[in-house]
């Protein structure tokens, strides 16, 4: 038997031997499609081909392309393991042409595949083509399909749209005839629902361009775009009916039957086939960045997973088993998607912390639910306000609820599940504007409940496509900015990081996806609503952007990098601390800038020369190991009993992101002990030590009581930095005649020579101002009987005056002295009084006296000893003359 595996190869072979590029599948989570929650078609990921927006290097691709459908505008979850062909995940094989080839060669691509490659049997083709197509009707003809099985179709099911304006042309669509034992009848007729006829494969022709007025023009370039799902091939090849019986999906039953031990085809068939499904879109969404959380996408796989953890509930499981699925999944599907063998122990951990948590709750729950239905009338739906409570108290989902109760043939009161959850919304908002946020704050939350989160793709790209939600101007909302006006954009996903944790916000820039020379600028990014949103400031550099807009979001790489580096260095930064300092060392405060870090933490003194060389050593031996950095996502508690750190400062929730680095050497963190550090951070971090590049640090300082502050840098700045230290010592080394290595002692020498010389220079000048300081010294003169002596000095500081007031008091043996002293533009006053005359004058007042009449204020000191500054020595005639009035009283 044909296994799916061999049919994807068979038809990326064929479309490579035709001149195709083989593309990979994108990431589920779209980049150039800000409508669509998830990828949910092949040609998701050329759409900016189609439209001339983006060119590649080849204008012919095929792909197999992830494809999921449970969430926005494309949602089969409801439907999955009750039909044979509904999937959250499928497959989708597609090929492409860019202004290549058309109808002419795209319809006999196709027909030869099937007939050829696939060998199915050309008499049991119907194909449709849109009813004005005389040109694709007349290149199946000459083919040779007959023109009885060449039915024309009227309606939108032939006729395909990007949307209300855009690209869109006409389609043919390739049936397969399952014969007349299948009730059903041809497309177009009264039974066509029935399963008889299956549509196989879509060809796409887009040729036209419409416009909001309904009118069309022909494309420039006009292009292919086929899908034919490998899931509903895959069953007509090995000869099912039902996309569950083939041979991948059946290997995933099996494995579901093996750990549940529950018959694969018994009365739990259903529950297998819903684990079997979700399992696959659960492991792909995950190894694609997307985590289980309250809002947006993570919300969506939440809901997938609780609904296939609830199926493996009902067929008797007690402990958790998803998680133990996952080899058998990589198995069938890893050699062509190896993403997900990168991410298995994420995968298999995610699913495991996440079944662990909703156990605790399940049994609960479904008890509250029979209670609830206990006490209804038969078949009455389950009132809101009980559906509520299962979703508030114990995280049910509605469709979740709706889903248990579909099996008892039950429905809920959805509008009093609203009214419920709107009351909700309604305390939440008024507790809110009690709690003291300051009132212009209120705007924010407004958004944030009329539009939701924003989804955050920072973690796994820097490009992407959003649309424009909301526009804030001098806190009023705005339904456009134009050029050169500021405010805040709101948009429903971003790759932009707000400012939180320590790491500053993103800058980079939006363009208006219908005119790409609408420009704007981000120039700050912030988390708002208690970060459910995140707010960009931007400044329109050219054009118009308006509610609605679909905008190109583009990041400034080279200012995230170096956030990242400088963000992950203060991870391994915190830990080198705690190894040479100790345990009690925790964050007190971080800064991850593009410049710089700064690490504030706990300690009690300064670091010395040596434990900083340690630590910065240490730092970047954990660099040069190059090892990967990986996020996992656990509760709060479960992170903690790995050792991993909090951060100061942060809000945990439910689910925290749980960063690790390095490799230890068997004594560190996590379970295995191999891990060198461990923390709780939701910033954004290089994806190995080694793009940190290289860590210095600058200083270590006090940023408060029992608080110190290093700041570093990382990368090209710390590159930088040696190089600047490095010509600097280059430049001492020249004008000392030195080699750079003789330095210090050179400056050592130097030093003392010059200690030597100031202690000279000092003691001249002390014997210099003893003789007058040029000239006849002047003589002491009795006032009021105390012996005064004033001098007027050049060239001698403040700092020399205290021993000089000293010698002139032994000279004069009793009395006192007024020293006025200039030097190097300052002007210094000193007075002293012996001992024995303290009770007949006082130096402090004789220093505040003289100050006065030189500029000065105040001064100050003792009875004996006195000293002050002031401005200009042309009154030192004055000052003297005052200082000698204080005395004669």
């Amino acid at each position: 038997m044909v296994s799916l595996n061999d049919i994807r190869s068979t038809f990326l072979n064929y479309f490579e031997k035709q001149g195709h590029e083989v593309v990979p599948s994108s990431p589920l989570v779209p980049r150039n499609d800000p409508t669509l929650m998830f990828v949910n078609s092949g040609m998701v990921q050329f759409k900016n081909l189609f439209t001339g927006v983006e060119t590649r290097d080849y204008s012919r691709a095929t792909t197999s392309q992830k494809c999921v459908r449970a969430g926005g505008k494309h949602n089969d979850l409801d439907n999955v393991g009750y039909t044979a062909r509904h999937h959250t995940f499928f497959e989708m094989l597609g090929n492409f042409s860019f202004g290549d080839y058309f109808k002419a060669e795209a319809i006999p691509f196709a027909y030869e595949l099937i007939t050829r490659e696939f060998q199915i049997p050309s008499d049991r083709l119907y194909v449709t083509v849109y009813h004005t197509d005389d040109e694709a009707a007349q290149i199946w003809k000459k083919i040779g399909i007959p023109e009885d099985r060449i039915i024309r179709i009227a309606t939108s099911d032939n006729f395909w749209q990007m949307g209300p304006t855009g690209p869109c042309g006409p389609c043919t669509e390739i049936f397969y005839d399952h014969g007349p034992d299948v009730w059903g009848g041809p497309p177009g007729s009264p039974e066509e629902d029935g399963d008889r006829f299956i549509e196989i494969w879509n060809v796409v022709f887009m040729q036209n361009e419409q416009f909001e007025d309904g009118s069309m023009r022909a494309l420039d370039m006009q292009s292919i775009d086929t899908g034919m799902g490998l899931e509903r091939i895959g069953a007509l090849l090995q000869g099912k009916h039902d996309n569950y019986d083939t041979d991948l999906m059946r290997s995933l039953i099996e494995a579901s039957a093996d750990v549940t031990s529950a018959d694969p085809d018994g009365p739990g068939k259903m529950h297998h086939r819903v684990i079997a499904d979700h399992l696959r879109s659960t492991s792909f969404l995950i190894a694609d960045g997307v985590m289980p959380s309250n809002d947006g996408r993570g919300y969506v796989l939440r809901r997938i997973m609780r609904r296939a953890m609830r199926h493996a509930h009902m067929l008797g499981s007690a402990d958790p088993v998803m998680h133990r699925l996952v080899p058998a999944l990589v198995r069938q599907m890893g050699a062509a998607y190896p993403e997900l063998g990168r991410a298995q122990s994420l995968i298999e951990e995610t699913l495991l912390s996440e079944e662990t948590r909703f156990k605790q709750t399940l049994d609960r729950g479904l008890k509250l639910l029979d209670d609830e239905l206990a006490g209804l009338p038969e078949n009455a739906p389950l009132p809101g306000a009980a559906a509520f409570k299962l979703y508030d108290t114990y995280g049910f989902p509605l469709d979740l609820t709706q889903d248990a109760l579909r099996e008892k043939q039950r429905e809920v009161d959805v509008d009093g599940f609203d009214a419920a959850m709107a009351e909700q919304k309604a305390r939440a908002r008024a507790a809110w504007s009690g709690s003291g946020e300051a009132a212009d704050s209120a705007i924010w939350f407004d958004i944030s409940e009329r539009e939701g989160a924003t989804d955050f793709l920072g973690y796994d790209t820097e490009k992407a496509e959003g649309q424009l939600l909301a526009l804030v101007r001098d806190g009023a909302e705005v339904d456009t900015l134009t050029t050169g006006e500021t405010g805040w954009a709101i948009l429903n996903q971003s790759p932009f990081y707000g400012e939180s944790g320590g790491q500053v916000g993103d800058s980079g820039w939006l363009r208006r996806l219908e005119n790409e020379d609408d420009l704007a600028t981000v120039t700050d990014t912030q988390k708002m609503a208690d970060g459910k949103i995140i707010a960009h400031q931007i400044t329109v550099t050219a054009g118009t952007f308006s509610k609605g807009d679909a905008l190109a979001l583009e990041v400034d790489h080279a200012r995230r990098s170096a956030i990242r580096a400088n963000h992950s260095a203060t991870h391994l930064l915190h830990e080198a601390l705690r190894e040479a300092l100790g345990d009690h060392v925790a964050q007190r405060g971080s800064l991850n800038a593009p410049d710089r870090l700064r690490f504030d933490f706990s300690h009690g003194a300064a670091l010395s020369a040596t434990e900083l060389a340690r630590i910065e050593t240490e730092v970047n031996a954990y660099i040069r190991q190059n090892a990967p950095v990986e996020t996992r996502i656990m509760t709060p508690d479960d992170a903690r009993a790995l050792g991993a750190q909090a951060l100061f400062g942060e809000k945990y929730g439910d689910e925290v992101r749980v960063v690790s680095m390095g490799m230890s050497d068997g004594s560190g963190k996590g379970s295995d002990g191999n891990t060198y550090s461990l923390e709780l951070c939701g910033g954004t971090h290089v994806r190995r030590t080694g793009d940190i590049g290289a860590f210095v640090t600058l200083s270590d300082s006090s940023a408060a009581a029992g608080i110190r502050r290093v700041e570093a840098l990382t990368g090209e700045a710390a590159i930088n930095h040696l190089r600047k230290q490095d010509s600097l010592l280059t430049e001492v080394a020249g004008e000392l005649k030195a080699q750079p290595g003789d330095v210090p002692e050179r400056v050592k020498a130097l030093l003392g020579e010059r200690k030597k010389l100031e202690n000279e220079v000092a003691q001249l000048r002390r014997e210099l101002a003893m003789g007058g300081g040029g000239g006849d010294a002047p003589a002491a003169k009795e006032i009021n009987g105390v012996r005064f002596l004033a001098k007027v000095l050049s060239g001698v500081t403040g700092k020399d005056l205290p021993p000089l007031i000293d010698e002139h008091k032994s000279q004069i043996g009793s009395g006192a002295i007024l020293l006025i002293a200039e030097a190097d533009g300052k002007v210094a006053v000193a007075a002293g009084v012996t001992q024995d005359a303290t009770d007949r004058a006082n130096a402090v007042d004789l220093v505040k006296a003289a100050v006065a009449e030189l500029g000065g204020k105040g001064g100050g000191g003792r009875p004996d000893m006195a000293q002050g500054g002031a401005k200009d020595a042309a009154n030192a005639e004055a000052a003297i003359k005052a200082a000698e009035a204080v005395l004669e009283g």
